[in-house]
């Protein structure tokens, strides 16, 4: 078939099959069958679908990520709300009269249903990308005294491991633990030139019981010894 085939779940469940591949849809879910795709779906027996569904092809489906077999979720009843919304507006001008006028109408709607189904859910998720990032630095600034691992980052905020590192090089282009180790030897620099400690209390603040393993730390980090850089007029590190 060389027509997409946009679903909206609207209640229960279902199960579509591209290529052999299962995909299970659930309520408030949106999912694209791509063009030229071996496909079969149906109602899950326990928990029958209700489902708003469009054939579609046209030049401007490039602007979208059809071919992902990507099932969307809407998080919100505002986000339900609107969806309702354009699937009645599309099928009212389906139910009129075949002009150029009402196609370019249901055009324009049919743009409006996938705008809101994959630009919005972008939207959505490089804000909560960027949430997690802020709320994981804020948490590393809680527990500088501490020796924190990725481990237990990764359970504290119920993400894995290989998302933390995704995101972290993304927004900061560092990966966490170096991220965590920066934040702790910019710490120790302020320690070191702004009290009295000496260099192994320092290193105990920060949660680092050998004074030689955070010695080649930090002079791996800053580029000098903390001893040089407690005695110079160096202020800043390359980052």
């Amino acid at each position: 078939m060389e027509e997409y085939i946009f679903i909206y779940c609207t209640a229960g469940s279902g199960i579509v099959y591209v290529n052999n591949r299962k995909y299970m849809i659930h309520e408030n879910e949106a999912f694209c069958i791509p063009r030229y795709c071996g496909h079969r779906y149906y109602a899950c027996e326990d928990d029958p679908w209700s489902i708003l569904w469009v054939h579609f092809k046209g030049e401007d489906v490039k602007y979208f990520p059809l071919e992902e077999c990507k099932t969307v979720t809407f998080n919100s009843d505002n986000a339900t709300n609107r969806m309702m919304f354009l699937f009645e507006l599309l099928f009212r001008v389906l139910d009129g009269n075949y002009t150029l006028g009402n196609f370019i109408y249901i055009s324009q709607v049919l743009s409006l249903i996938l705008a809101e189904t994959y630009n919005r859910e972008k939207h959505h998720t490089t804000l909560e990308q960027n949430r997690h990032v802020t709320n994981v630095v804020r948490y590393m600034y809680k527990h500088l005294h501490e020796e924190l691992t990725l481990q237990q980052i990764a359970e504290e905020f119920e993400l894995s491991k290989s998302y933390l590192n995704v995101i972290f090089r993304k927004y900061t282009r560092h990966a966490p633990m170096d991220f965590y180790i920066s934040l702790k030897m910019k710490e120790a620099c302020k320690l070191l030139r702004s009290t009295n400690l000496y260099i192994y209390e320092v290193a105990q603040q920060l949660g680092y019981q050998d004074q030689y393993y955070f010695s080649r730390i930090f002079k791996k980090v800053v580029g000098i010894s903390p001893k040089e850089y407690k005695n110079s007029e160096f202020f800043h590190y390359k980052e």
